[in-house]
């Protein structure tokens, strides 16, 4: 009842909203269904209704009166104890209760001979006898009974409330749907206004996605207070900026920034404000995304498996109103295979007249690159990245144009990989880069060197932290470092 009187309180703080008033002036008059409910029920009633307690009192009088003796069934059991104390002389007297024999008064056996004729023997024990009174017999059938004549009774009275509701159930439905419209509005709006999002322009006619200053809207409520989320622009359109192939190191904040993407365009199609300064978002049937490395082991998929699954379900479903999202395809398998593969996904997204759709496509493939200069419709974008002092530093700033490095080694030493690996890692990459012999031969000579060549030990004996090292670590380290040198 609560929910349905809203509109009531809606009316009440709606000053200026022309579309709000008129969808509320349509609202259904169901005052009466609203009262009967308050009447009845209690305000915060219990969720297992098995267990009664949600009817307000003064509904019923039999109702009240088994309430009554439920209720004071302790305070009435401590006074009849009392009275037959005071009847009997017997100060040890007790009244108790189980599950066999229902109530009983417990009397010890130096007591029996002060016990009334009244009283009836219930149970022998060792040390005491246990009675009843016809009167303690007659409370204990009010009380037994009482709970269970209170669900009987609370269950009809809501079983008619139930068929009194279900009469206006049209009405209390239009009146839902009133309320959860206007929620969608008043959650839009709050969200927009709290978080700094902006109205898109949408268009039918267009077919571009054009963005100014975009956001993501979960992760910079996330970033620390001292930390400011970059914002980035994007300009899609089917026919000369259709596919837009992304590179750039691992965490430069790619993902970020296509998932951000998405999420913008979901945002709008659901007819909420987006998290960019700027937007003109035309309509999109379908969002299609390739992200992230899982398997179904169970069912017999590899990681690679289910990644080509998905990239089939986006080339057999997409049309030109979908927006295809990217991240990394074909690496699950050999470089070649991968390359072959995205390099063909691409062609097919750009060639296939049925499909053409917007594309954001974020690799590690830098021969991609080369590519998207030859496709007519296909751009290059990279993340910002600076080097300084043999560091980079990520901007999440989208350029234009490809990266021109990966910087994965970096990226590696960032992660806490030893200094031996990375600094080994340069030394190969500059071989695979800079030779062209023989892979067998050169493998030989790799091989060779790593297990003779003992630098790492001395940046091991760097890295260790004598403040911080204990008796004992200090011998386990010692001993490792040996069992290395004798190796």
């Amino acid at each position: 009842s609560i929910s349905l009187k809203s509109i009531n309180a809606i009316k009440k703080i709606i000053n200026n909203c022309k579309k709000v008033k008129k969808l509320i002036s349509k609202s259904k008059n169901v005052k009466s269904i609203c009262n009967k409910i308050d009447k009845n029920i209690i305000d915060s009633p219990p969720i297992n209704l098995s267990k009664g307690g949600f009817i307000k009192n003064g509904i019923s009088k039999k109702l009240d009166e088994l309430r009554l003796i439920s209720n004071n069934a302790n305070q009435w059991l401590v006074d009849y104890q009392l009275s037959q104390k005071e009847v009997t002389g017997i100060t040890s007297l007790k009244i108790g209760y189980n599950k066999v024999f229902g109530y009983y008064i417990d009397i010890t056996k130096t007591h029996l001979d002060k016990v009334p004729d009244n009283y009836i023997r219930k149970q022998t024990l060792t040390n005491s006898e246990r009675y009843f009174t016809e009167e303690l017999k007659e409370y204990e059938e009010k009380i037994l009974s009482s709970f269970d004549q209170i669900l009987i009774i609370e269950k009809q009275i809501f079983e008619k409330l139930i068929k009194d509701i279900l009469d206006k159930v049209k009405e209390i439905q239009f009146n839902a749907n009133i309320i959860g419209e206007i929620d969608i509005y008043f959650s839009h709006a709050k969200t927009a206004f709290k978080n700094n999002f902006y109205k898109p322009i949408i268009s039918e006619k267009s077919s571009k996605i054009k963005l100014k200053n975009s956001r993501h809207p979960v992760v910079e409520v996330l970033l620390p207070e001292n930390e400011k989320f970059i914002t980035n622009d994007l300009e899609l359109d089917n026919k000369k900026k259709q596919i837009a192939i992304i590179t750039g190191p691992n965490m430069a904040g790619k993902s970020t920034f296509l998932r951000q993407i998405g999420l913008i365009a979901i945002l709008c199609q659901i007819g909420s404000f987006v998290p960019s300064e700027k937007s003109e978002i035309s309509i999109i049937d379908q969002l299609f995304t390739r992200v992230g490395a899982s398997d179904n082991l169970v069912g017999g998929e590899s990681t690679f498996l289910v990644e080509m699954n998905e990239a089939a379900n986006i080339l057999n479903n997409a049309t030109s109103k979908s927006l295809i999202i990217l991240d990394e395809i074909g690496r699950g398998t050999s470089t070649f295979d991968g390359l072959s593969l995205a390099w063909s996904i691409t062609e097919y997204l750009h060639n296939n007249k049925l499909i053409k759709a917007k594309t954001l496509f974020a690799t590690h493939y830098h021969e991609l690159i080369a590519l998207a200069d030859e496709l007519k419709d296909a751009f290059n974008l990279n993340i910002g990245v600076e080097e300084y002092d043999d560091e980079i530093i990520f901007l999440r700033k989208i350029k234009k144009g490809g990266a021109n490095k990966s910087y994965g080694i970096n990226v590696a030493k960032m992660a806490g990989l030893p200094a031996y690996v990375t600094k080994r890692a340069n030394k190969l990459l500059l071989q695979f880069t800079n030779q062209k012999n023989e892979l067998q031969n050169e493998s030989i000579v790799l091989q060779e060197e790593i297990f003779n060549n003992s630098e790492h030990i001395i940046d091991e004996l760097k890295n260790i932290d004598l403040d911080t090292l204990s008796p004992l670590d200090a011998l386990n380290k010692l001993n490792n470092l040996k069992k290395q040198l004798e190796s």
